[in-house]
């Protein structure tokens, strides 16, 4: 029985027994060792140890440098091509004012809700927005970037706000646009008003559409049985006199909500690319902040 226990332990004890025979030999060593080593090894050990945690700390400052910069020409440049075509829209929108005047002045409730008004108005805020993210991106401002995430915050809220809006509201927002529609009409032939007039020829000519429910909204605005020349499937001089034969029969508006019911996904796919773009701009944005934050200094490029 003894024999049997001795071999179940002999090896846990003989290893047992070789790690007090290496505590030994080290303190035997560290007997016969200085008590302390000579000043130039020490210092030599302690300049070794130095450079290689400050070799540590460049390359992750490097690599640190090197995320940075790349985010921050990445969100320069998406900002840059953001405020080239808020430029083109305020262009567009100032030439539409001049050229147009009050060009698709549809509602005489909301006059200054023009297309021209609504373009520049679009084109000044994406101006604005993508000048903001410019600059403080390339300087690395603090304040730029967080008024640059604000800025985009509440458009985006402001957007999700009026789609939910208009399809809870969307039977009433219905009836209330084919009543103005209807009211805007009969400034159609009135002075300082050509581009609200151009507006409605082109929908009538390009949709194959006339007057808002059908042909005979007009009636009231024109005169009796007298409808615009764009009215007619072939367009004439006053073919749109006493005649109803060669008239579109649907009128503007359902066509117009045709045409979106059928591009749709178009639309949505559209919606969803600036949603996208809108939630990485404020992630680049808030990025860049924290880390500048974070550092307390700028990474320069």
């Amino acid at each position: 029985m003894l024999h049997l226990h001795l071999s179940q332990e002999g090896p846990a004890l003989f290893s047992s027994l070789r790690l007090v025979g290496h505590v030994a030999l080290i303190c035997s060593m560290q007997d016969r060792m200085p008590s302390s080593p000579p000043p130039g090894v020490e210092c030599c050990w302690l300049k070794i140890a130095s450079a290689m945690a400050n070799a540590h700390k460049f390359k992750k400052c490097n690599m640190a440098r090197g995320c940075l910069c790349c985010l921050k020409y990445m969100m320069f440049l998406f900002n840059l091509i953001f405020w080239l075509c808020g430029c083109g829209l305020l262009g567009v929108g100032i030439w539409l004012s001049v050229s147009q005047g009050n060009f698709a002045t549809f509602s005489p409730s909301f006059p200054s809700l023009s297309a021209a008004n609504l373009v520049i108005a679009i084109g000044t805020v994406i101006m604005v927005t993508g000048f903001l993210g410019c600059l403080g991106a390339i300087k690395e401002n603090k304040c730029l970037l967080l008024s640059f995430f604000i800025v985009l915050l509440i458009i985006l809220l402001a957007e999700l706000i009026l789609v939910i809006l208009f399809f809870v509201y969307m039977d009433k927002v219905s009836e209330s646009a084919k009543k103005d529609l209807k009211e805007g009409m009969k400034l159609y032939n009135s002075e300082n008003n050509i581009g609200l007039k151009n507006a409605w020829n082109i929908i009538q000519a390009e949709m194959k559409c006339c007057g808002v429910n059908d042909y005979t909204d007009w009636y009231p605005v024109l005169g009796e049985n007298i409808v615009p020349d764009r009215c007619c499937m072939e367009n004439s001089q006053d073919c749109g006199r006493n005649s109803t034969e060669s008239l579109w029969k649907t009128g503007c508006y359902e066509k117009v909500m045709s045409w979106f019911d059928d591009n749709k996904h178009v639309l949505g796919s559209i919606g969803m690319c600036i949603l996208i773009m809108q939630i990485l701009g404020m992630a680049f944005s808030m990025t860049l902040f924290q880390q500048i934050h974070r550092t307390g200094k700028k990474y320069d490029a």
